[in-house]
Parts: C-alpha cells; structure tokens; sequence
C-alpha cells in the first residue's frame, strides 16, 4: 500500500546527514519549496548554522544534534520532529561516513564503525519513522549508493554496508505492503557526487582519495530524493553514469572485475598526497563538514541527469523527446524544400 500523496510544501521532513553534502542540499531544496524541515546530523555548529539560514530565508527548519549510530539519539529526532511540527511526513535516512583503503589494511574496528552509521543509523530511522508513520502514512526515503548494486575495490565496507541497506529496505517494503501499511518505502542510490565526504574520509592510501568521474552536484542526488518525497518509487538511480556499474555487473561480474581491477585503483585516487594532519569523521564530527560541495574533487561536475529526470518524470520527458522530435522532423522538411528550390 502506497503512502498518500502530499505536495512537498505541506510536508514535515527528517533529513539525516543534513549539515553538509547531499542532506543539505536536500533540506535547502525541500525549505525552499515550503517544506517544514529537520535537519539532523553530529555537527551542531553546521547544522543549527544551515537550520538558521533558512529561518532567515522565510523558512521553517528545526536542527536536532545527533549521532545516528546511537539508536536513543535517532528515536530523539523522532520526538523533537513531532513536538516542533505535529508529525512526519518524509524520513530520509542520509548520514554516511566513508572509509579508503584494502580490506587486509583496515581494522575491525573502523568496518564495525562505519556499519554503526552507514547501515544502522539507517536502520534506526526507518524503525523510528514507521513507528510514526503507521496510522497517517509517510514516505521513507533509505539513500543508499550505486555500489549497492555493485562492489569496487577500496571502499570493500562501504559497498557492504550499502548493500545491506539495499536488502534491509527491500525485506521491509514488502513487510509493510503485507500488513497493508499506508507507507511507501523507496531507495535512492547516488552515483558520484561532489561532496565533501571524500574530504573527510578516513584512509589508509597515501593519495587523498577522490569520486570516480563522471561527477554530479549534490543537487541530482537532492532533486532524486524530494521527488520521491511527492512521488514515490520502489528505487531510482541519481546520476545516470551509475547505469553502467549495474549493466556491467548484470552482463558480467567477471568482466566488470577485471575492469574494475585495472582502474578502480587510480580512479579513486586524486594524486595529491594525503594531507598532512589530515581529520576524518568516522568517529566524530569535524569542526566544519565542508558544506554542500567538497574540495576533493577538481574536475567537471554535472548539473544534471538525463537519465534521474526521465526516470523520475517520464510524462515531461515523453513531451521533451516529442518535442525535439517534432522539431528535428520539420527542420528536415524545411531543408528539402529548399533544396527543391
């Protein structure tokens, strides 16, 4: 059973990860459109700083402090959420913190950690929201990545914590369709977006690490998430360049290995040394998150997704291939008749 319909102006959104990166994006975008927005994250500064702007904007946005690794702290955005608002109508479970290097060179403790945020945090969430959820309805919203679909070398926890969110939140889509419950339950996957959680990656490579290219504004990812808030799917690709992981591994995970092998490696790596008394986020927040977009990446970002906008409104993309189509014939036409001429 699908969650009701609520334009996005008269919606109440939970938005974890919310002080730098994608998050915020998303809660900028939502607040700008008319939505009610908690922002959520463990960088009090940044995040009561992005809840003030848009306060200051006209807008409505309360910042609640939080480790979503601590499932007392996400049942507590829950709370101040309808305190301050009156209900949930949106969760979108964002928070991830990243982590280079081999697999043999990386400790147990930093994979348990990054799971604690990445996967948990996210489990956290979703409990939390469908506990609200349960009676009026709502849209749960799990970003996970691309690599859900498919590993790549160097980022082995990641991908393992993005794939267990992908099976956590399709066994709990069809858990609540069973029991008939009004909420709609989607996965959003990014493809490489610019920011700033390369900056603030812990590594153990000798070179700061970077997006694999093609790269894409946080915005894609941003736009993805709030159009399934109005209009939910089952899971959608933000960034159409991600296709091609999915289509390689879905043809030949063994040739997809082999490709990967020779330049996975280099792709994530910038060639810039790693920074001297470089800080990562995996444990506790930075003094400053870096803000929507990060420095690690120095090439060409996309501001746009063919593939996300028609994925996600194929009624106007139908018209816009129309269109052009429409254009490109009477041109011709036009042509042959001077020609004839």
């Amino acid at each position: 059973m699908s969650s009701p319909r609520i334009p996005l102006a008269e919606q109440v959104l939970v938005i974890t990860g919310a002080s730098s990166g994608i998050g915020l994006a998303s809660a900028r975008l939502a607040a700008a459109r008319g939505a009610r927005v908690v922002l959520a994250a463990r960088n009090r500064q940044d995040l009561e700083a992005a809840a003030q702007a848009i306060r200051d904007a006209g807008g409505h946005a309360l910042a609640v402090p939080a480790d979503v690794g601590d499932p007392e702290q996400v049942e507590a955005i829950a709370v101040a959420a309808i305190a301050e608002f009156g209900r949930i109508d949106t969760w979108v479970n964002n928070a991830g913190v990243s982590l280079y290097g081999r697999l043999v060179d990386t400790t147990l403790d930093d994979m348990h950690r990054q799971f604690e945020t990445n996967f948990w945090g996210a489990v956290y969430g979703s409990l939390a929201a469908v506990h609200r959820m349960r009676k009026r309805g709502g849209t749960l919203i799990n970003v996970a990545s691309v690599l859900a679909d498919r590993a790549i070398p160097l980022q082995g926890t990641y991908c393992a914590s993005k794939h267990a969110l992908k099976a956590f939140t399709d066994s709990l889509r069809m858990e609540l369709a069973a029991d008939g419950l009004p909420i709609s339950v989607c996965l959003v996957k990014p493809a490489s977006m610019a920011t700033p959680l390369f900056d603030k990656a812990r590594t153990t490579l000798k070179e700061e690490p970077q997006p694999i290219p093609p790269v894409y504004s946080p915005e894609v990812a941003a736009r993805t998430i709030l159009s399934c808030a109005e209009r939910p799917v089952r899971e959608v690709i933000a960034g159409g360049a991600g296709l091609l992981l999915r289509m390689g591994q879905a043809v030949s995970p063994a040739l997809t290995d082999k490709y990967l092998e020779r330049t996975g490696f280099r792709q994530q790596q910038s060639g810039r040394p790693v920074r001297a008394g470089r800080k990562d986020n995996l444990y506790e927040a930075l003094t400053h998150d870096g803000g929507e977009r990060g420095r690690g990446w120095r090439g060409r970002v996309l501001r746009r997704s063919l593939y996300t906008s028609g994925r996600m409104h194929p009624r106007r993309t139908a018209w816009a291939v129309a269109g052009l189509g429409l254009a490109a014939f009477l041109g011709i036409r036009v042509l042959r008749r001077k020609r004839a001429l």
